[in-house]
């Protein structure tokens, strides 16, 4: 079975975000779709070992903040490869607190805020379906579609995403692994071998340093 089938289809990039008590969760989702327009409902995949997926489960309201083609990197890797269980998303960022809800409002093109009104089990995710409450438009751009993510600003699906597929690389060439966000530094693709790369260097991704690679056999 050919999986690469799969990313044909469309997909677009957003945040979710959620409050227990005084803590606030989100995380990096591309799976989102409206199901009704009469009171209108939309549905979200979440991997069930997301703490976002455990909140929400409890709080059963939520936002969804629509990424712009502007959003930032650090933002998507804030979001999309660490846990807000051990990181405050939030620092350093804008957002505000309506309904109760942390709501992203950085690169954002617009918001949507609403009530689980039921949670479909699908083996590795769970589907949400949420009865939409409130909308409102932030910024008059493009919405970041997941092509663009990945052509334009050659970004991966995180592990946990419904997207994600392990990619086909050059075994024969040297190659290191991200330890937090997966990314591979592929020595036959770059201009310069890892080894040699300046001690401060990054990762692209998720922006943590060199010592956070793990060379692959």
């Amino acid at each position: 079975m050919d999986l690469s089938v799969l990313n044909n289809l469309s997909y677009g990039m957003y945040i979710i975000t959620t409050k227990r008590e005084n803590k606030k969760v989100g995380c990096f989702i591309n799976t989102a779709m409206q199901i009704t327009s009469k009171n209108p409902m939309i549905a979200i995949s979440l991997n069930k070992e997301n703490y976002t997926n455990e909140i929400l489960k409890e709080t059963r309201k939520c936002a969804i903040s629509v990424l712009g083609e502007n959003a930032s990197q650090e933002l998507i890797s804030k979001f999309g490869y660490f846990s807000s269980r051990e990181v405050n998303k939030f620092e350093d960022i804008n957002y505000q607190n309506i309904e109760e809800l942390p709501v992203v409002l950085e690169d954002t093109c617009s918001y949507i805020i609403g009530e689980v009104i039921r949670v479909i089990d699908v083996e590795t995710h769970d589907i949400f379906l949420i009865r939409v409450q409130q909308t409102a438009k932030v910024l008059e751009e493009p919405p970041m579609t997941y092509r663009y993510y990945h052509e334009i600003l050659k970004g991966k699906a995180p592990k946990k995403a419904p997207t994600y597929q392990e990619e086909k690389v050059d075994r024969k060439a040297n190659r290191y692994q991200c330890s937090v966000c997966g990314y591979i530094y592929d020595d036959s693709k770059e201009e310069i071998n890892f080894e040699d790369l300046p001690d401060d260097w990054t990762c692209p991704m998720c922006g943590v340093g060199k010592d956070k690679f793990v060379k692959l056999k």
